[in-house]
């Protein structure tokens, strides 16, 4: 039986009696998916199949940008687990057919997030770039892996091209200069953590963490937490992890740091790393690099530093001047799925030392990368990776910058910044708004408060404190209730729960940021915050 045939090709673990009842069945079913290519005469249904969905990702991708749509259908996780409308996220034993397999398609991304939509202020990733969109599609079709010339010729050929520009623009010399596209800022932030040990003590490769001192490293105190929990994967261990402070406005106080690194010396301690920040998370602060990058010089430490949110501004002659320095540091994180809009994920581990990725990782593993190859090996990049699989990042930010050229990418940058500057002027202006702080953003992060009518004349204090803090959560949930905005918020230090608005989405106007504001303002006039006296 042909079809018997097909079902053992493609490992479908059916039954006699499940094999029978499919025989019975009508030509007139509904299609399977043992309909689609590569069964005979599948082209047309996977043409079908194909056509089918690209409409809905297409209507997907319009609604998006529409602002009269909702950013986000908001269900709680127990109705989404129960089931809603004949969605179900149950696995079944019984193949279903491909009609149910759109709905299900359509209803995922009904119940999701529109993270390109324009008014989506929530995370440092947003918008929807339609040729990164293209290229992603391209790269699952290709579903190559990034390991071996052999199997990714083209793929591992435009990682190299885009790893020296982007070291270039850091301002790198040609003679300088390694990388590799990783899953995350948290994985390139790890490389570096990794290679800054294995430049010092390469012994740690075979014998480990016990044949080393106590090491420490520093970073400051809005900087991101994957610098403390590379310590703990690594072993080098969070309690090694030196926080230094910083000013105000979030910046690194490099008197601190230096005052850091004397102290752990005093204590016997071994320091060899140093992690300053260019675009905190939360405030967007820029790390005062060339202070910092003498301190290094002057105690020999490795210098990295992380520009995952704040590496796109090198894109744009205006604000590159903020990252002044960079160029001095022995390894650089850079995510172009941030500020240059790349779908996720696109992050680059950029590393001053050429041949360092490679001595610190390399394992032979002889079943991918013998030395007999027929071309030149050294296009095997995976040995350089801490990954065997890895996926194929570099297509889409490619054809992107095919698409834009890099002066596409600096007007993107720019207005981005603008959108900021123009959130910033209007919450001056407005007496139901604070700023968190009074300089202008440097970045695209503008942080502040909504003061409802009834804190308005409060005093500055403790019971001010406890009800403001409620206030942005309350707000939020008002906001992911209705759907039409979404924005992050969080504490800091001492400071409650204030709104974080961030843009990175060419598709914001200023149209956007005004309904926000009215929005926040909408939900939150009637907010009344029990004093502990009601409690």
């Amino acid at each position: 039986n042909p079809r018997n045939v097909l079902y053992a090709q493609l490992g479908c673990n059916l039954n006699e009696s499940q094999i029978a009842t499919i025989e019975k069945m009508s030509p007139e079913r509904v299609p399977l998916c043992l309909d689609l290519l590569p069964a005979l005469r599948g082209e047309d249904t996977t043409k079908s199949f194909f056509q089918e969905l690209v409409n809905i990702l297409l209507s997907y991708v319009c609604k998006s940008f529409r602002r009269s749509s909702k950013v986000l259908d908001f269900h709680h996780p127990h109705q989404l687990r129960e089931g809603l409308e004949g969605f179900s996220l149950e696995l079944p034993d019984q193949p279903e057919n491909l009609e149910q397999l759109l709905v299900d398609c359509r209803d995922t991304l009904k119940y999701g997030v529109k993270t390109g939509h324009p008014r989506f202020f929530n995370q440092l990733s947003s918008g929807l770039d339609v040729i990164g969109l293209a290229g992603e599609w391209l790269t699952s079709t290709a579903n190559t892996n990034m390991f071996t010339y052999e199997v990714s010729p083209v793929f591992i050929l435009m990682e190299e091209i885009l790893l020296r520009k982007m070291q270039e623009i850091v301002g790198w010399s040609e003679e300088e200069g390694d990388g590799v596209f990783c899953p995350g800022g948290t994985m390139s932030n790890l490389y570096s953590v990794l290679l800054a040990r294995y430049h010092f003590f390469p012994e740690v490769k075979t014998k480990g963490m016990t044949a080393l001192p106590r090491l420490i490293l520093f970073t400051s105190a809005h900087s991101h937490y994957s610098v403390k929990k590379s310590a703990a994967v690594l072993g080098i261990g969070s309690d090694n992890v030196v926080v230094v402070k910083c000013n105000d406005r979030g910046k690194m106080i490099t008197a601190e740091l230096e005052s850091s690194i004397i102290t752990a010396k005093d204590q016997g301690c071994v320091p060899f790393y140093v992690n300053a920040t260019a675009g905190t998370t939360v405030y967007g602060a820029f790390d005062p690099l060339n202070a910092i990058a003498d301190i290094c010089e002057s105690h020999g430490l490795w210098l990295h530093v992380d520009a995952a949110w704040g590496g796109g501004l090198l894109m744009s002659k205006r604000h590159r001047v903020k990252l002044q320095g960079i160029e001095r540091a022995w390894s650089v994180t850079w995510n172009p799925h941030k500020m240059m809009g790349a779908p996720l994920q696109c992050s680059a581990i950029l590393v001053k030392k050429r041949g360092l990725l490679k001595d610190c990782n390399q394992m032979c593993a002889e079943y991918l990368f013998q030395t007999d190859k027929h071309y030149d090996t050294s296009y095997d990049t995976g040995d350089k990776t801490i990954q065997c699989g890895r996926h194929v990042d570099v297509f889409k930010l490619w054809l992107m910058w095919k698409a834009k050229g890099s002066e596409g990418f600096e007007s993107q940058v720019n207005k981005c910044l603008e959108n900021a500057e123009h959130l910033f002027d209007k919450l001056k202006q407005r007496p139901d708004f604070e700023l968190v702080f009074k300089s202008e953003p440097e970045h695209s992060n503008v942080c502040f408060w909504y003061i409802p009518p009834s804190l308005r004349n409060m005093s500055p204090g403790p019971e001010r404190n406890r009800r403001l803090h409620e206030v942005a959560p309350k707000i939020k949930a008002k906001m992911m209730e209705q759907g039409m905005a979404m924005i992050g918020y969080q504490p800091l230090g001492d400071k409650v729960n204030f709104f974080r608005c961030v843009f990175s989405n060419p598709a914001t106007q200023t149209e956007d940021v005004d309904y926000l504001l009215e929005e926040i303002a909408s939900l939150g006039h009637d907010i009344c915050i029990r004093t502990e006296t009601d409690l």
